[in-house]
């Protein structure tokens, strides 16, 4: 077992190294990852919190419930990945571990008896890719700074602590001449190849894309995945798959798979087709890849996804993909926000916002929240349109009197809804509930979709926390606040 555990912090290990190898610009007027030109019409440049390197947005990820934007860029996020599921967050430092044997490629023998300066290029010689590549860092295995936002990775520690080890200074991760960068050959056969099989809990994902330029359609190939999280009681999966081209969200640019019954090694072998998207498309859209899980007696469960930039495709050539699933840990789950660690809320798509007003009646011993209306929803329905509600529910459960919904209105992206409702409850006892807020879309004869929510409460945070405190401190007295919706990947309605 000790064996094992050491292989498997080798692996994270090594998976973070190779990310770092893969750098294609220099940070300052490229962009750190994928090497574009930062300041070019479309191309938006961020700093990312830690290395302080610039990147495109693409190629960052911001994070949420923090008082101002703070983006990073996905080595670093990945370093974070690594620091947490290590331990390395608790024993301020790595544990005891060792490199996995590598995988032998799928090249030809005689490809892999080149010279010494070709080897330099391959993935099992990594201390001499280190040395051969100016600027490019070797394996490192300490991680000398501590994360700013977020609470850092141990909320328990001292202030006077966590303000010393956040004046570290990041790792900074070199960069190197694109120019000087070998063509990318293999990683048109095979992107992110590594055994993600034991290197995460959620499962890894095959897949493959081709545009085709004179048809204008994108030819998404879901090949199979394997050692998925076991979602059922039978220690076993219903899995199927999700497209979703990002922005917008009508139902037009959804696509899915069959479900395979029973597996967590599902074999797809199918290919889904967008018609219609044109060049333009494809430079500004993204494809969402979501695996969930079927449910026929409930909530349909959400697994993982990986999300492509379409832009990174060339046209009427085959890309094949094979990468680890991550998955956005919700706002509202405690097991993460419990130790300070919150590595995936960035993720989570804005989806419009609602606007929510909180009173107290102390005459009546009633919380009234009203739901005034509804802005930038995002189009569940193929007409562009969504038939929206809102459900309101004051949580822990107090069965169907903590339950309430608003009428649906028809066709609209904007809904006005102006409705109230009263909830029988004393004023010592509403600090331990949770307001729970939804807006769904309304779907005859099947599961109604979920467009976005929010919760407020002791345990929110940001504008959400603040409105239900000011509700808490001011009896009769109406207060309204706008809230954002946001997708935390609910399946299906109930």
């Amino acid at each position: 077992m000790e064996a094992m555990e050491q292989e498997r912090i080798g692996r994270l290990i090594n998976r973070l190294d190779d990310m770092k190898k893969t750098v294609c610009g220099d940070g300052v007027s490229r962009c750190l990852l994928c090497g574009e030109q930062l300041g070019s019409p479309g191309v938006s440049s961020v700093v990312c919190e830690d290395c302080k390197k610039h990147m495109c947005t693409k190629c960052g990820t911001q994070c949420g419930g923090l008082p101002r934007p703070v983006w990073l860029c996905k080595i670093c996020r990945e370093q974070r990945e690594v620091w947490k599921r290590s331990g390395a967050w608790f024993f301020k430092g790595f544990p005891k571990h060792f490199l996995p044997s590598p995988m032998p490629l799928s090249k030809p023998k005689e490809a892999a008896l080149t010279t010494e300066p070709q080897r330099t290029a391959g993935s099992k010689q990594r201390d001499i890719v280190a040395q051969s590549q100016p600027g490019i860092n070797k394996p490192c295995f300490s991680f000398p700074f501590v994360f700013r936002d977020a609470g850092a990775y141990s909320s328990g520690a001292p202030p006077e602590q966590r303000s010393s080890l956040d004046r570290r200074q990041p790792t900074a991760y070199g960069s190197h001449n694109p120019r000087q960068q070998p063509p990318p050959a293999e990683e048109e056969e095979e992107v992110n190849d590594y055994d993600s099989d034991e290197a995460t809990t959620l499962g890894s994902l095959e897949f493959s894309l081709l545009y085709q330029q004179e048809s204008n359609s994108l030819h998404c190939s879901i090949l199979k995945a394997k050692g998925l999280k076991p979602m059922d009681s039978n220690g076993l999966a219903d899995p199927y798959v999700k497209l979703h081209l990002l922005p917008g969200a009508s139902k037009s640019n959804k696509l899915r798979t069959k479900t395979l019954r029973n597996t967590r090694n599902p074999v797809w072998n199918e290919t889904l087709t967008y018609h219609g998207l044109t060049e333009d498309d494809m430079q500004r859209k993204t494809l969402r890849v979501s695996v969930c899980d079927e449910d026929k007696f409930g909530h349909n469960e959400f697994i993982g996804e990986t999300r492509v930039a379409l832009k990174k495709l060339k046209m009427n050539t085959k890309k094949n993909f094979n990468v680890c699933l991550e998955r956005v840990v919700p706002k509202t789950a405690t097991a993460g926000t419990a130790r300070g660690i919150s590595l995936y809320e960035d993720e989570v798509e804005e989806r419009g916002r609602v606007l929510i007003s909180l009173m107290y009646s102390s005459q009546q011993n009633r919380l009234i929240v009203g739901v005034v209306r509804c802005v930038h929803l995002a189009a569940m329905d193929a007409n562009g349109y969504s038939d929206p509600y809102v459900k309101i529910c004051l949580k822990p459960d107090m069965g169907k009197k903590g339950k309430c919904k608003t009428q649906i209105k028809k066709r609209t992206l904007n809904p006005e809804f102006n409705e109230e409702f009263g909830f029988e409850i004393k004023h010592s006892e509403l600090a331990k509930k949770t307001l729970d807020v939804s807006v769904w879309d309304y779907d005859i004869g099947k599961s109604n979709d979920y467009i976005g929510g929010c919760q407020l409460g002791i345990t929110a945070k940001g504008e959400r926390l603040k409105h239900w405190y000011e509700c808490l401190k001011n009896k009769d007295k109406k207060i309204e606040r706008w809230h954002t919706l946001l997708n935390e990947n609910h399946v299906a309605s109930d």
